[in-house]
């Protein structure tokens, strides 16, 4: 008898970036896999906006027009006893896509996954309500799951580490790179873009992601402003929605005065991020703390080489492709971009290795790790 999955496909709906588009990946390699199991997708805060197309004979829409926030209320801070299957239906197995497992019916099997504990390792990067929340739901939630997915093997090793969930308890599941992030050398193509975000027509050092202070902004102006005072003439262009605690990253902004030499786009489209990145000379990921890190091997399969940070699961994603520096030195972050700006021998290396650790991540690898997880939760 055929087995049905309710999927939390909420975080690819709402987020632009990050667990979003991780989110909406996974699932659209998920359907062009080869399954007999029945999916329904859960969509909280559904109505705003169009739902993808997917094979109607397998997936199926739940959505609900009540907000991920009064959700996170009922089940997170008020912990109340609704179970999901009152909007999914009955299901064989739930999977929570972010952090929060929502309670279910008795039988009903679950899967929940994590994508880093950052509020835990860096707290004084998160939002603090966000913090509180996630310090109550996330260690309650692994523990109640059947199995827990991590985007890393040091995600795997926070959740044994700082919460005590067993490794056997957690399957890994690598992001991939889909194929459109490829490089793009045409400079019609680069030209229009660039307009398109008023970037004029200097070289640049690009960076992905919210602008928030786990992203390590600060210290890139600051290495951005080094550059500038040894002679380069280079900018800084983020690619990222506006975030939390971002106020300190604007004064900075000033303070440097830099505001003429830092383009901050706000999320650029998707169908915009391989000429962004191609047009580079080299993508700066900083950050203090991820649980998986997508910009840097999307550079790297758009052959833009990547300077970025040496702990958490960044080298993971990175391998031996990249310049790995300390996140808290300015000087190390400086000195390993001043290379790949001035060192054209080290830029072809790492763009010829970049292309090489890119191609081991696959959406449909990932997508079939996941397959295998359902159908052994469900054996």
């Amino acid at each position: 008898m055929k087995s049905t999955i309710a999927i939390d496909y909420t975080p690819a709906y709402e987020q632009g970036g990050g667990i979003g588009r991780l989110t909406r990946e996974l699932i659209a390699a998920l359907a062009r896999l080869e399954d007999d199991h029945a999916y329904r997708l859960f969509v909280m805060g559904a109505g705003r906006k169009p739902l993808p197309a997917l094979p109607a004979e397998r997936f199926a829409w739940r959505g609900t027009r009540i907000t991920p926030k009064w959700w996170a209320r009922v089940w997170g801070r008020g912990d109340l006893p609704l179970p999901v299957e009152a909007i999914t239906g009955r299901v064989d197995l739930y999977h929570a896509t972010d952090f929060l497992l929502p309670p279910t019916l008795l039988g009903t099997r679950t899967l929940l996954t994590v994508h880093d504990l950052s509020y835990v390792r860096v707290p004084e990067s998160a939002n603090p309500s966000l913090r509180t929340y996630l310090d109550a739901v996330v260690p309650r939630s692994a523990r109640r799951a059947d199995q827990v997915l991590a985007d890393s093997q040091a995600t795997k090793d926070d959740l044994t580490a700082l919460y005590g969930i067993p490794p056997e308890k957690i399957t890994v599941i690598l992001s991939g790179v889909d194929a459109h992030f490829r490089p793009i050398p045409d400079e019609a193509t680069r030209a229009a873009v660039r307009e398109k975000y008023q970037l004029g027509t200097r070289p640049y050092i690009f960076a992905v992601g919210t602008v928030q202070p786990r992203k390590n902004y600060i210290r890139l102006m600051q290495a951005l402003d080094k550059l500038r005072r040894d002679g380069l003439d280079v900018m800084l262009v983020i690619a990222g929605g506006k975030g939390w605690l971002d106020d300190p990253i604007y004064q900075s902004l000033d303070a440097l005065q830099l505001r003429e030499h830092v383009h901050l786009i706000g999320f650029a489209d998707d169908a915009d991020l391989p000429t962004l990145y191609s047009a580079a000379q080299v993508t700066a990921f900083p950050s203090l703390y991820e649980g998986f890190g997508l910009p840097i091997i999307e550079s790297m399969a758009c052959g833009t080489p990547v300077v970025t940070s040496n702990v958490s699961s960044m080298p993971e994603a990175a391998g031996m492709a990249a310049l790995l520096i300390d996140p808290l030195s300015v000087d190390e972050l400086t000195g390993a971009l001043a290379r790949l700006l001035t060192d054209d021998g080290l830029r072809t290396d790492l763009i010829q290795q970049g292309y090489a650790q890119a191609s081991r991540f696959t959406w449909s690898r990932s997508a079939q790790d996941l397959l295998t997880v359902y159908r052994r939760l469900l054996a």
